[in-house]
């Protein structure tokens, strides 16, 4: 069944059908005459105004306005961050500096006229990400690379979806809209983020110009002159995909439940189908060509197939990658104790510790994305602390309520009996049964898909068909919520979609290759969260191993041992990044 006719089937019983053009170009969107005048009154970067920060020689500039009629100013700004090789400043005797770009200086390999620019998008739980408001110390990680570091706000959640994305598009486009003012190739754009922030930086490296965004960017007046398609995307635990992500977190966590009631049951074993159903509808395909689908097996509840035995595969991988890079005696705790993340922190963030640690200079992505969690669960069934003196006895911890984890020592590699061993013994199980779209709608993606007034709305249809037998009156709210358009007369389903990367990179989806998919790709999880499912970023990754030559590289990795958090195998997750980046443009 083709997803498009499956999703439209499921929801035309909820919503009257809402139909929605626009051209699409690759190149870039044209002009508007609902905004001609956007581009004329939205002032360019003053190259009279430049800061500079002399221990760092870092030129800079703050609170540019790359919307000529914000919806909300406090947000939608950016500061622009360029190493001072790139400028050959003037002092102006007040503070500023007028800069014209060196175009003869090099930075590490690259110069004013080829180097990158970087942007984070640092939004757990889609939260709001105001713009600095002073000198951001952070920013010089990357100028030191010879990188033009642009540091964008954006609404958030509470201001309801597509906001947060259509934000950060249009700080792109007035990048390049100043592509005569600053050092650089503005073709060479790099997002990078974390959990929400992973999700949004796929959909920017997903949707680069969507047709679907263009009433969004005229209304507040972004330059629509210029494109937004980015050339990497760096995604960190993305959570994404959410109108499938309550279906894809029973079908793998499901199994893990306990004490449910029979109704909770039912909807939780609905969900695993609903996925079942998913899954056979994209035609995802493994590097051999072959088609990942699902079967029913034994439980009901489709754990076999092609698709089942790919992700077992994905398991084992991270497995063996971890007992490949591991120095034993390893120390657990010490690792948890890592976990932060090297997150830019915005204006009254303050760091913290992992739990379990004392202080430290670590910030937790949970602190800040509102997100609500078992924390009883957290976790798994198997205690991994302390130190291991060996592999074996590591796996034997894993195998402490069950064998699940065969392991040889002769190879030092190990094989599971299944992924619901997995699940069952150290996969976080964090949410309850409807984990993004809550049955009380109390979830961050729930205000995610609300209008705009803070409030949350429902917003999956699988769940709103589940629910039709299991809690008749509980999917009457579901389909009241799916049938409501917002300001601009969108759908709930046409703005789910336009937060789904699977929308714009499978052959399941209408809005397959409408929008213009990043070049190069880097995803990476860690394995044992609870906050999503590992479908979440696999799915979309294998998407764009399908998608053909307009994506030349995907970097997938799931990594054992780490939750919630830029998940690396090794390094730090800053120089890692950095590091890809070069490779991607071969410096």
């Amino acid at each position: 069944m083709n997803l498009h006719s499956f999703i439209k089937g499921t929801a035309s019983a909820l919503a009257a059908a809402f139909s929605f053009c626009v051209a699409a170009t690759f190149s870039g969107c044209a002009s508007s005459p609902k905004n001609e005048g956007a581009e004329s009154s939205l002032p360019k970067i003053d190259m009279s105004k430049w800061l500079y920060n002399k221990t760092d020689d870092v030129y800079y500039q703050l609170g540019l306005s790359y919307a000529a009629n914000p919806s909300d100013a406090k947000y939608e700004n950016l500061a622009v961050f360029v190493p001072g090789s790139y400028f050959d400043g003037t002092d102006n005797g007040d503070g500023t500096f007028t800069a014209k770009i060196d175009a003869k200086s090099t930075v590490r390999g690259f110069s004013a006229k080829d180097a990158p620019f970087v942007m984070p998008i640092q939004t757990p739980g889609y939260a709001a990400l105001e713009p600095p408001s002073a000198y951001v110390p952070a920013a010089k990680q990357y100028t030191d690379e010879g990188f033009i570091f642009v540091y964008a706000g954006a609404r958030g959640r509470d201001s309801g979806a597509p906001s947060g994305v259509t934000d950060f598009k249009a700080a792109i486009r007035y990048v390049r809209y100043n592509k005569e003012n600053l050092p650089g190739d503005t073709r060479n754009y790099f997002t990078y983020g974390m959990s929400g922030g992973g999700a949004q930086s796929a959909i920017l490296g997903a949707a680069g110009d969507a047709p679907e965004y263009e009433p969004y960017l005229q209304e507040i007046g972004a330059v629509m002159s210029e494109s937004d398609a980015v050339l990497g995307s760096m995604d960190w635990c993305p959570i994404t995909n959410l109108n499938v992500a309550d279906a894809a977190y029973e079908w793998e966590l499901g199994v893990a439940r306990t004490n449910l009631s029979a109704e909770t049951k039912e909807v939780s074993d609905g969900l695993s189908k609903e996925f079942a159903l998913y899954i056979n509808s994209l035609g995802l395909k493994d590097e051999k060509g072959n088609t990942l689908t699902l079967e029913q097996s034994a439980d009901g509840l489709y754990h076999a197939g092609t698709y089942y035995d790919y992700l077992k595969g994905v398991i084992e991988t991270s497995l063996n990658n971890f007992l490949a890079d591991t120095e034993f005696p390893y120390n657990a705790d010490e690792q948890k104790a890592a976990l932060g993340q090297n997150m830019i922190l915005p204006a009254g963030w303050k760091p913290r510790g992992p739990r379990g640690t004392a202080g430290g200079n670590a910030i937790s992505a949970e602190d800040m994305d509102g997100v609500g969690r078992n924390a009883e669960k957290k976790s798994g069934n198997v205690d991994l602390s302390g130190t291991y003196a060996s592999a074996a006895e590591y796996i034997s911890a894993l195998n402490a309520n069950e064998k699940w984890v065969i392991y040889d020592e002769k190879s030092s590699t190990a094989k599971i009996t299944s992924v619901e061993s997995f699940m069952r013994n150290v996969k976080q199980l964090q949410k309850n049964v409807g984990a993004f779209d809550d049955m009380n709608g109390a979830q961050p993606e729930n205000t995610l898909f609300g209008f705009g007034n803070g409030k949350g709305a429902h917003f999956d249809a699988l769940m709103a068909n589940v629910l039709e037998k299991a809690n008749p009156a509980l999917a009457e709210e579901y389909k009241n919520d799916l049938a409501k358009t917002d300001s601009l007369g969108i759908s709930m389903e046409k703005r789910a979609d336009m937060y789904n990367p699977m929308y714009y990179l499978s052959p399941a989806y209408s809005g397959y290759k409408t929008a213009k998919a990043a070049k190069f790709w880097r995803v990476h999880a860690g394995i044992f969260q609870g906050d999503t499912a590992i479908s979440t970023e696999l799915a979309y990754s294998l998407a764009l191993k399908n998608y053909g030559s307009e994506v030349e590289s995907v970097d997938f990795a799931e990594v054992w041992g780490l939750y919630h958090t830029e998940a690396e195998r090794n390094g730090t997750s800053t120089q890692n990044l950095i590091s890809w980046i070069k490779d991607c443009l071969k410096k």
